[in-house]
C-alpha cells in the first residue's frame, strides 16, 4: 500500500509546524512549502484540506501564517491518515466493470486485513510522536525564509 501524494504531503506539513517554536512567527504556506521541498499550489490545497480537518490554522494578514491546532497536535495519526486517504477498498472489485472473480475471490479480505492492521499499527500515534527525537532536529534544520528575505 502507497499514501497518496496528498497524504504524504500533508503529514510533511504537519510535521514541520509542529515544530514551529513559540518565539518564531507563524510561516505562511509558501514558506513550508519551500522548506519541505513542494511546489506551492500543491501545498495550498494540502493546507485547505487540513484546515478543513480542523488540524491546522491559517490566519491572514501581516502577522497572519499556519499553525497547528491543539487538536491536531493530539491527532492519531491513523485517524488523520484515514480522513486524508478516504475509506475503501484497496483493491477495485466493484469498479466499472467489476470484477468478474469479486463472488469467489479471497484476495478482497485478505487485502482489507491487511488495511486494518496497517491503520491499527498507526492509531496510537500521534503528530507529537512523530516530531519526537530524532526528527524534530531535522524538521527544525528545514529552513522557513524569512518575510523581510
Amino acid at each position: 500500500m502507497r499514501l497518496m501524494k496528498g497524504t504524504d504531503l500533508a503529514l510533511r506539513i504537519v510535521m514541520r509546524l509542529a515544530v514551529v517554536g513559540e518565539r518564531e512567527s507563524a510561516p505562511t504556506t509558501r514558506e513550508v512549502a519551500d522548506a519541505v521541498s513542494v511546489p506551492y499550489s500543491h501545498a495550498a490545497k494540502v493546507v485547505t484540506r487540513l484546515q478543513r480537518l480542523g488540524v491546522v490554522e491559517a490566519r491572514r494578514g501581516r502577522s497572519g501564517g499556519l499553525a497547528l491546532t491543539a487538536a491536531g497536535r493530539a491527532a492519531s495519526l491513523g485517524r488523520l491518515v484515514r480522513e486524508l486517504e478516504g475509506v475503501g477498498d484497496v483493491v477495485g472489485c466493484e469498479d466499472d466493470p467489476p470484477c468478474p472473480l469479486r463472488t469467489a475471490c479471497r484476495l478482497r479480505a485478505a487485502l482489507r486485513s491487511a488495511q486494518d492492521a496497517f491503520y491499527a499499527a498507526l492509531d496510537p500515534l500521534t503528530i507529537e510522536d512523530l516530531v519526537a527525537e530524532p526528527a524534530g532536529p531535522v524538521l527544525l534544520g528545514l529552513p522557513l525564509r524569512s518575510r523581510s528575505g
